[in-house]
């Protein structure tokens, strides 16, 4: 099996990548380009269950555990939205559940996407790091 990078290593090799941009424009058009390389998501996943309530943008969040290893997949209709997904994706898809617990995510900060989303995307972003936080800590629960 190949060795999983840590949670902080990959925010701050997303950390790194934004840096390239020299603003805050380019750094929005790289997370749309995310958003788009994003896996496809069924529509028969796109449930209430599995809605994120308080959102502005639609957004369907699906968790699970695969070889012990918590897994997560998720679409938006926002352009930016699916951006910050992918983002999430790349963080916490395939980690250990117990670490995205005790994680404590750094990359708003890092990027200092906090200051530059709207109050209601960060709302959005918390929201979906909360759901991600919370389906781990119940698969740990019954791990």
């Amino acid at each position: 099996m190949k060795h999983l990078k840590s949670i902080k290593i990959i925010e701050q090799e997303i950390s790194q990548e934004f840096e390239i941009f020299d603003t805050w424009m380019e750094k929005y058009e790289y997370l749309i380009d995310l958003g788009k390389q994003l896996e496809n998501f069924p529509d028969e996943w796109k449930t209430e269950d599995n809605k994120i309530h308080g959102c502005q943008s639609s957004v369907w969040f699906k968790t699970g555990l695969e070889n012990n290893l918590f897994t997560c997949s998720a679409v938006s209709d926002s352009a930016i939205v699916s951006g910050l997904i992918a983002l999430l994706m790349r963080i916490y898809n395939n980690k250990n559940p117990r670490d995205i617990v005790e994680t404590e995510p750094s990359f708003i900060s890092l990027i200092g996407l906090s200051e530059h989303l709207s109050t209601t995307r960060n709302n959005g972003l918390n929201l979906m790091i909360k759901r991600i936080k919370q389906d781990a800590g119940l698969i740990v629960k019954n791990i």
